[in-house]
């Protein structure tokens, strides 16, 4: 009987310094709450994407009823165009399910847009995005055109690559060549992705401000350290919807 109480204080013993080997494979810093942002993309069938808007238009304050939106847009260029994408806040998953409940409730919403306008879509899209930890969604000076760049990172999440990924988009946030509206990472769809929202004030001023901050050897040293973690990247021009509370 000593002996088992001996052994099992050695083990009870052993537990703390267990979990703290075990923190050190934590994949990087974490925001303190649970909220979310969910990424949609709907891919529509090409004559359809103005009446699709427009009905959206409409209709859109039956779904904003039911949880917050932040952005509507559409693709310019840089992707896929006849498509719209979309960001909406939850608080967590549970007030999601929530929502998605209430929606799938709603007479109104289901029968006046969503049933009508399903036969628009060829594809839809949904990924779960978390704002960084060092980042909070800005408000744009005015109207404008928004830039969404989605990083593809190697493998080994924020702990391999956050640093020098953080100095990258400071480089260009501190020197003023962009507006930063918010940095966001993939929780669920393809992982290690990180997105970066830029807002600029006309598809020409978005090129001046890129072109001279390729010339800027401070956010070229940023950008270089940054592109060691790099495997792919993808810029898309998108157009706010007039509904949109990002305009």
């Amino acid at each position: 009987m000593l002996a088992l109480r001996s052994s099992l204080s050695r083990v009870l013993a052993a537990r703390p310094a267990a979990l703290q080997v075990c923190s050190s494979f934590a994949s990087g810093p974490r925001q303190c709450d649970g909220t979310f942002y969910e990424f949609r993309s709907y891919y529509l069938k090409p004559s359809k994407m103005n009446e699709f808007l427009e009905n959206m238009k409409k209709y859109i304050h039956l779904r904003t009823a039911h949880s917050e939106l932040i952005g509507y847009w559409s693709i310019e260029f840089g992707g896929r165009t006849n498509r719209v994408f979309h960001i909406w806040k939850y608080d967590n998953f549970a007030h999601r399910a929530e929502v998605r409940k209430a929606l799938a409730k709603d007479k109104e919403w289901q029968e006046q847009f969503l049933i009508p306008n399903l036969l628009h879509m060829e594809k839809q899209v949904c990924d779960i995005t978390y704002l960084v930890p060092w980042c909070k969604i800005e408000k744009p000076p005015k109207e404008g055109v928004y830039e969404l760049v989605t990083f593809q990172m190697k493998p080994g999440g924020p702990a391999l690559w956050a640093d020098a990924f953080q100095k990258a988009v400071n480089s260009h946030v501190n020197l003023q060549y962009n507006k930063l509206i918010g940095v966001f990472h993939t929780e669920y769809g393809e992982l290690n992705r990180v997105h970066v929202l830029w807002w600029n004030e006309s598809p020409d001023s978005r090129a001046a401000g890129r072109h001279q901050s390729h010339e800027d050897p401070r956010v070229v040293a940023a950008v270089r350290e940054s592109a060691n973690y790099l495997e792919s990247q993808q810029n898309m021009l998108l157009i706010p919807a007039s509904f949109s509370p990002l305009k």
